[in-house]
């Protein structure tokens, strides 16, 4: 540990970032119409940025906008709004971009926000989800991070932030076609990490848990009871504190952002070969893991008791079906 120490300790000019201002700078919020994304976007208004947001419906864009501009600081601030889906056409999203960057100046923070998500089992799930949820919650962030990232180099700075969740951080019953998406969004944001950190532009992946959204609450109808049931051994966060959170992480230039204990295990117990952005947080993976990897394990026993529980009285009720 103590030869560990020293190393951070050579190291961690080379890994602290520099605080990202908010005051004049210009935030870019995919899927910003609602949930996390809107409470993203109120945030960094409060804090003096200037907003585009981007989703698919212009109407509920323009409600945002409206609810947005309730929270200014001065009278020169923005909000723009651009109505496209982020996930279909590269060349659309990189335009629309360049229209908003020529309005509000350079993209100095994109936070990925646009995604969907389906629950049920895998072989209840229609194939063109699979293909569906890729599209968005992977694509969907992949085309507006490539439509910036060339600026950002020229400028060297910037920051981007992929909003996951910890459904991308352990799979969970009901979640084969949403849980791979979130996934990828870790492998691309450490494989960008790596390319963009000389130029001064750092990478956070957030991994919110369920969260009081619009979009929890549709996802809550279809759930499987054995979804419900797992997703009932935690809390539901409310999504003004979950911006908060992220939008901290990011300025910081934080490459994992997590709220909560249960984030904050999660974090650890898969920080694997991801960056660390100071030697507290390099120390806390090192020691914590073990113990941690205790803990998860308990929480997966009790997971797979759940699920098997479900099957049993499912089967108890079909054979007593058949029988009448």
């Amino acid at each position: 540990i103590v030869a560990f120490v020293l190393l951070l300790y050579m190291v961690s000019p080379l890994i602290s970032p520099k605080p990202l201002k908010l005051p004049g700078a210009h935030v870019v919020v995919t899927g910003g119409s609602s949930g996390i994304g809107k409470c993203i976007a109120i945030e960094c208004y409060k804090q003096g940025a200037f907003i585009t947001l981007i989703a698919r419906d212009e109407n509920k864009l323009l409600q945002t906008k409206k609810e947005i501009e309730k929270y200014s600081v001065n009278d020169k601030q923005v909000v723009l709004c651009i109505s496209v889906d982020v996930s279909k056409d590269y060349e659309q999203v990189e335009n629309v971009l360049k229209q908003a960057q020529e309005k509000l100046g350079p993209v100095d923070m994109l936070v990925n926000c646009a995604g969907t998500s389906v629950t049920g089992k895998f072989e209840d799930i229609e194939v063109n989800s699979f293909e569906r949820l890729m599209a968005v919650n992977y694509l969907g962030s992949v085309y507006p991070s490539r439509a910036v990232i060339a600026t950002m180099k020229e400028r060297r700075m910037g920051r981007i932030v992929f909003v996951s969740s910890q459904a991308g951080q352990l799979g969970l019953f009901g979640y084969t076609a949403y849980s791979p998406t979130k996934f990828a969004l870790r492998g691309l944001a450490e494989a960008l990490q790596m390319e963009v950190k000389p130029y001064n532009i750092y990478i956070t992946v957030a991994y919110p848990p369920d969260t009081d959204t619009p979009g929890f609450a549709e996802e809550s109808k279809t759930k499987p009871l054995e979804t419900k049931l797992i997703s009932e051994t935690s809390s539901v966060c409310q999504a003004e504190q979950v911006a908060r959170v992220i939008v901290k992480d990011a300025i910081q230039g934080n490459f994992n952002s997590s709220v909560g204990s249960d984030g904050y295990m999660l974090s650890i117990l898969t920080s694997g070969m991801s960056p660390v952005t100071s030697i507290t947080e390099g120390l806390q993976q090192v020691v914590c893991m073990g113990i941690f990897r205790i803990v998860g394990l308990f929480y997966l026993g009790s997971f797979d008791s759940i699920v098997r529980r479900c099957m049993m009285q499912r089967e108890k009720t079909e054979s007593a079906d058949k029988n009448e």
